[in-house]
């Protein structure tokens, strides 16, 4: 049975700041550029410039919606990638005493809906805590999330590089990465981090990787590792960032016994 959704308490900031500024910026640029052409009288390229602010514009309510309102402590909203992530999450065979790994914790979305579901086990985020990567980013605000979510007797705080991950080989039986591994610069460090997931995961346990660049390479990667099962998936609309163009895709790994 599905479980009927929970609205998030706790307050988990918006990722990628930057990214909603410059997508208003670029609003406000075009249609600045569409009042100039209409006063030129160039109908054609003002029009063209206006549909590209109202573009820019959409993507600008789309992305803080889904990483704002979707993140958001107000009740009445159930919203896109907190629901998104708690179907994925239901969908594994839980016993409820796991060990969880969460690369690239930030202020714990991901961390408290795992945490619920493993009532009995072990919860552990991992994160370098940038605030350029997400709004007011730190240990401490992912610890009083997880005393609002009511999970904190079960949650477990490290800093790390997910490049090197600080603990021994085969600890976790599931390892969740949300928006995270992007954020790597080159392909051989995305790599090694795909590599690190492999290495902490006991076989027979399940990862999974949700990203909305670089999929493609990270299931390629995956999958060429021995024994080791990836798939990959595109997710639906709750899960866009700005709009289609910046959809957001699971990569789905099971380590095989």
């Amino acid at each position: 049975m599905r479980r009927r959704p929970i609205a998030p308490r706790g307050d988990y900031g918006i990722d990628a700041p930057y990214v909603s500024v410059s997508f208003a910026g670029a609003a406000i640029f075009c249609a600045g550029v569409a009042v100039l052409c209409f006063e030129l009288s160039l109908p054609l390229l003002a029009g063209v410039a206006l549909l590209i602010a109202i573009i820019f514009a959409l993507s600008t309510l789309s992305y803080l919606w889904t990483r704002k309102r979707g993140k958001g402590r107000n009740p009445k909203f159930r919203l896109r990638q907190f629901l998104v992530w708690a179907e994925l999450l239901d969908a594994l065979p839980l016993r409820g005493d796991e060990s969880l790994l969460d690369v690239g914790c930030g202020r714990g979305a991901v961390l408290m809906l795992s945490a619920k579901r493993i009532p009995r086990g072990r919860v552990v985020g991992l994160d370098l805590w940038s605030t350029t990567d997400q709004s007011g980013n730190c240990a401490e605000a992912t610890l009083r999330n997880a005393e609002r979510e009511g999970v904190r007797d079960r949650i477990e705080l490290c800093t790390g590089d997910m490049r090197k991950l600080p603990f021994p080989d085969q600890s976790f039986d599931v390892v969740t990465s949300s928006l995270a591994i992007h954020n790597i610069r080159d392909q051989a460090g995305r790599e090694q981090a795909l590599a690190e997931i492999i290495r902490v995961l006991k076989p027979g346990g399940s990862a999974l990787v949700a990203d909305f660049r670089h999929t493609a390479d990270y299931q390629q990667y995956l999958a060429a590792q021995p024994d080791v099962v990836a798939e990959r998936r595109r997710l639906d609309w709750r899960f866009w960032y700005g709009g289609p163009q910046a959809s957001t895709s699971l990569v789905t790994v099971r380590r095989l016994p």
